[in-house]
C-alpha cells in the first residue's frame, strides 16, 4: 500500500560540494535547511538581512549585499524603545541607534565579501503578499515594502498581492545584478512549504501560485537556475497534517528531514553524500552524553572517534572539524 505520492526530481547540473560556499536567503524554511547544511560541515552564510518572505525584500537584500550598502541614522527608526530597520528582521534591532546600525552594516559587509566567492545561492520564497508602508509609518518612504512589520500598527501598512509579471520583473533584475557581480554563481530556487494561514487558506494558495509560476518562467530562461521542489514534496508527496508542527503551519522535523534527504539526492554527488554519512556519525559521537565518562569503555570510544575525525580532517582539509577534535581530545584522561 502506498501511503504517499513520490515523484522524480530533476538533478541539478552543478552539484553542491563541501568545497563550495553557499549563501542562503529567504523564509524560515531557509534556516531549517541551512541548519542541516551547517551541521554537515558545509560553508554557509544565511540571511544577512534576517528572515525574508516576499520577492521584493529578497531582491533588495541581494542588492544591498552586492553594493555593500551601509545604513546610517536616517535609515532606521525608533518604535517601542527599540531601533529597527524596515529592510531587516528584528534580530538586527537594537536598544540604541549605534547597536542597530552596527549589526546591519557588519552583516552586510560580511555578505558582500562572501557573495564575491559564493558558488551557490539558495533562495526560498515564502509569500507573494507584500506590505507597503503608508504615510503613517515612522521614518519610511511611503510605498516602499517592509521586510518585517516589527509589530507596528496595522494602519502603517497596505497589503497587496504581487502579480506574476511583477514578480518575474523583480527577480529578473535581481538575477541580472547577481550574474554581473558573480558570473559563476548557480541559483537554486525553492518555494517554502510553510503555510501563511494568517493571510487565509485561499490567499495563501494564490500567493504560492504566483511564486511558482514566476520562478518556473525564470528557470526556463536561465541556464544557471535550478528549481528544487520543497513545496511540492510537503504538499503533494507527504500530504498529511502529521508532517506539520502543532501550529499546522510549519513542517515538523520528519518533513524537514524528508525534504533534506531529497535535496541531498538531487543536489549532491555520491561522493558528497558518502561524506555526509561520515560527518553524521561523528556528530552523533560528539553529542553522546556518557553516564560514566571516566570508564575505560568511554575512553576507548573517544579515542576511536578522535582517530576517525583526524583521519577525515586530513582527507578533507576544507572541513571545519576543530570543535569535534577538541571535544574528543579534552574528554580523554
Amino acid at each position: 500500500m502506498k501511503l504517499h505520492f513520490e515523484f522524480p526530481i530533476k538533478k541539478i547540473q552543478r552539484p553542491i560540494h563541501h568545497r563550495h560556499k553557499l549563501l542562503l536567503l529567504g523564509s524560515c524554511f531557509t534556516e531549517s535547511i541551512g541548519e542541516k547544511l551547517r551541521k554537515h560541515k558545509f560553508d554557509t552564510l544565511e540571511n544577512p538581512n534576517g528572515i525574508l518572505f516576499n520577492p521584493v525584500s529578497v531582491a533588495e537584500a541581494v542588492g544591498s549585499c552586492i553594493e555593500n550598502k551601509e545604513v546610517a541614522a536616517p535609515d532606521i527608526f525608533e518604535y517601542n524603545e527599540t531601533w529597527h530597520s524596515w529592510k531587516h528582521h528584528s534580530r538586527f534591532s537594537g536598544v540604541t541607534q549605534e547597536e542597530c546600525i552596527h549589526k546591519i552594516n557588519t552583516s552586510t559587509s560580511a555578505a558582500h565579501h562572501y557573495l564575491t566567492q559564493a558558488d551557490h545561492l539558495l533562495v526560498t520564497l515564502g509569500s507573494a503578499w507584500v506590505y507597503t508602508l503608508t504615510e503613517k509609518a515612522t521614518n519610511a518612504e511611503s510605498g516602499s515594502v517592509a521586510a518585517n512589520n516589527h509589530k507596528a500598527p496595522a494602519d502603517w501598512f497596505t497589503k497587496s498581492l504581487m502579480g506574476v509579471s511583477e514578480t518575474i520583473l523583480v527577480l529578473q533584475e535581481m538575477l541580472e545584478k547577481l550574474f554581473r557581480f558573480n558570473p559563476g554563481l548557480t541559483v537554486i530556487f525553492t518555494i517554502s512549504p510553510v503555510r501563511h494561514l494568517r493571510e487565509g487558506a485561499v490567499q495563501n494558495n494564490r500567493s504560492k501560485a504566483v511564486l511558482i509560476q514566476a520562478v518556473h518562467q525564470l528557470v526556463d530562461q536561465y541556464d544557471s537556475l535550478y528549481y528544487f521542489p520543497a513545496y511540492e514534496l510537503v504538499i503533494d508527496d507527504l500530504r498529511d497534517y502529521r508532517f506539520y508542527a502543532e501550529d499546522m503551519v510549519h513542517p515538523n522535523y520528519q518533513a524537514t528531514q524528508y525534504v533534506w534527504e531529497k535535496f541531498t539526492d538531487a543536489c549532491m554527488e555520491e561522493e558528497t553524500k558518502l561524506l555526509l554519512k561520515e560527518i553524521a556519525e561523528i556528530n552523533l559521537a560528539h553529542q553522546h552524553k556518557p553516564f560514566n565518562p571516566l570508564t575505560q569503555q568511554h575512553q576507548k570510544f573517544l579515542e576511536s572517534y578522535l582517530i576517525k575525525t583526524n583521519n577525515l580532517q586530513e582527507r578533507c582539509p576544507y572541513l571545519d572539524l576543530d570543535t569535534e577534535i577538541r571535544y574528543f581530545e579534552n574528554g580523554m584522561q
